[in-house]
């Protein structure tokens, strides 16, 4: 999914043009989705994806809504070396958009901890 810069500022706020399309990152702690607990499924706020459920969310401490799981093939990986660190970015497979980090700190039964910024991720409930 291909779209101009300005075509993006005009679907997304501030904020979320910021961490997706700029690769910011959120300020631990503030965002919206830190302790949701509802039952559904979290997408792409740029393309709608289906990225996680939120059976495989869990509580890491690090302030900002961790999973142990990725949805399969909707998550591309890239080594991010910026601010002197060796990590793996976590982007929409779709549409690019920088979600967070992975990390192998995570729980059983994967060991992963998907670090994901909430304005990175639109919530849809359970029906």
């Amino acid at each position: 999914m291909k779209k101009s810069e300005q075509e993006w500022q005009q679907q997304l706020s501030t904020e979320q043009f910021r961490v997706t399309r700029l690769k910011g990152t959120e300020a631990p702690f503030s965002g919206d989705l830190l302790y949701h607990e509802e039952q559904g499924s979290y997408h792409c706020v740029c393309c709608g994806q289906h990225l996680f459920d939120s059976g495989t969310k869990f509580d890491a401490g690090c302030g900002w809504p961790s999973f142990y799981q990725s949805i399969a093939s909707q998550v591309r990986y890239v080594t991010d070396s910026s601010h002197g660190m060796q990590r793996t970015e976590i982007l929409c497979a779709n549409c690019d958009a920088h979600l967070g980090h992975v990390f192998d700190d995570g729980p059983a039964p994967t060991g992963q901890r998907y670090c994901v910024n909430s304005v990175s991720l639109r919530f849809k409930k359970d029906e």
